[in-house]
């Protein structure tokens, strides 16, 4: 009965590794060089907080240690569990020992859990092994994180990685040993393809494709055509509250940064997949004034009215007027100079370095203004030629700072020759403030 109900068993849970040499892919975590696979392999698990996208092998690892060192094993899930749960795993703990403890989406953890649960792990009782698909050092709460004597970032199995599971799928008796399957490379490698490097997507696609294909005299044949239709849209994963959402927004920015087209419209491709249009519009129009600025100040424009077209527009015909702004903004003048002056006043500012208003700058409309000496001696620039008159507009203290270092890409070239001239001219005499 039990073997009856391990096989019923989706495919990607029945080939699950039961000790960490199984393991498929993330070797840079338990590679057999690596300290933690030592420390396993002689018998001792610290208490672990792993990360990464959907589907890399969280809960796999944590049954894979448990099964390598012969401990108990419980997991439960944040997002469900109770702290009934928890009482029912210390329980556990002290009838057969140390329990390894999985939680999955640990960062949903609540406070009622943590307090019960975070005394026993100190003391031993039970080895903490956390999943989360978010960056840890954002969202996991700071009481766990310090439990953790390892966190580890797990990354998304190659296509060499997946296609290596399939063809050891086809041949394990937990998975389709049994079976006489005909798949072909170019069918495995369309499968490993076509699933971003998630296993589980992976396994559910060959299960779903070995049960949908035809047999020949007993043989099962799964044709291409057939993977193409289980893998369409498979092999997307995002989630627009996710540390991953986060990551291709600053990707996109970076490339756009970068002028490197190719990849700004990878970028965009994906977070279009994920469908929020709302955060690429805004980190575009950031963009714009961040990294483009006064190097081409049309771009900023030309992006605000592409924004408004996809506000318009929706998906699909949004990517139309996306693709365009992105190409420009890749192939633009970069500069970063005017957010960069703006930040070191506001450092000024912040410290207290300020100083006071020069008086002749103190407004001067209103009775009783020209007694306190308000506005007194102020010139108005557009009684000189060229609407332009060398007077001080810092206060005192400060008044020798030069924020602003204009550069000579694209039309802030136009303004280096402008500011620099008025700085020549400052030389020239006295301001009229110092008279």
């Amino acid at each position: 009965m039990l073997f009856d109900s391990l096989i019923q068993s989706p495919l990607s849970y029945r080939m699950r590794p039961r000790k960490i040499e199984d393991i498929v892919g993330q070797q840079h975590v338990l590679g057999k060089g690596t300290a933690l696979y030592k420390m396993i392999q002689k018998g001792h698990v610290p208490s672990i907080l792993l990360y990464g996208p959907p589907g890399v092998g969280k809960t796999s690892i944590a049954n894979a240690i448990a099964g390598t060192v012969n401990k108990p094993f419980a997991a439960i899930n944040a997002t469900t569990a109770g702290k009934k749960d928890i009482e029912d795993a210390v329980v556990q703990a002290r009838d057969e020992g140390n329990l390894i403890l999985f939680i999955d989406e640990v960062h949903r953890f609540n406070k009622a859990q943590q307090d019960y649960l975070l005394p026993h792990v100190e003391r031993g009782l039970i080895t903490l092994i956390g999943a989360t698909t978010e960056n840890p050092f954002h969202d996991v709460n700071p009481a766990i994180r310090s439990r953790c004597g390892q966190i580890k970032e797990l990354k998304p199995l190659t296509k060499r990685d997946i296609e290596e599971l399939i063809k050891h799928t086809l041949v394990d008796d937990r998975g389709l040993g049994g079976k006489d399957i005909d798949l072909s490379d170019e069918a495995i490698s369309l499968i490993a393809s076509s699933t971003n490097g998630d296993a589980r997507s992976a396994l559910n696609v060959l299960e779903e494709v070995v049960a949908a294909s035809d047999q020949d005299n007993g043989r099962i044949i799964v044709e291409l055509s057939l993977i193409k239709e289980a893998v369409e849209n498979k092999g997307f994963s995002h989630d627009k509250d996710g540390d991953l959402h986060y990551s291709l927004l600053s990707c996109l920015q970076k490339s756009i940064r970068g002028s490197d087209v190719s990849a700004a419209l990878h970028y965009l491709a994906r977070l279009l997949e994920g469908g929020d249009l709302k955060s690429i519009c805004r980190r575009l129009i950031v963009i714009a004034y961040e990294d483009i600025s006064l190097g081409a100040p049309e771009v900023a424009v030309h992006t605000v009215t592409a924004v408004d077209a996809v506000e318009r527009l929706g998906l699909p015909e949004a990517r139309i007027p996306l693709a365009n702004v992105v190409v420009e903004q890749c192939l633009s003048p970069k500069t970063n100079s005017a957010y960069k002056a703006l930040d070191l006043a506001l450092e000024d500012v912040r410290r207290g370095n300020i100083g006071e208003i020069p008086m002749h700058l103190k407004d001067a409309h209103y009775k009783g203004a020209e007694t306190l000496g308000h506005g007194k001696d102020y010139k108005y620039p557009h009684n000189f030629p060229n609407s332009w008159v060398n007077q001080q507009y810092l206060p005192d203290q400060i008044k020798n700072k030069k924020y602003y270092q204009p550069n000579q890409n694209g039309y802030e070239k136009q303004l280096y020759k402008v500011f620099h001239r008025l700085e020549e001219l400052k030389q020239q005499e006295k301001p009229y403030s110092d008279k």
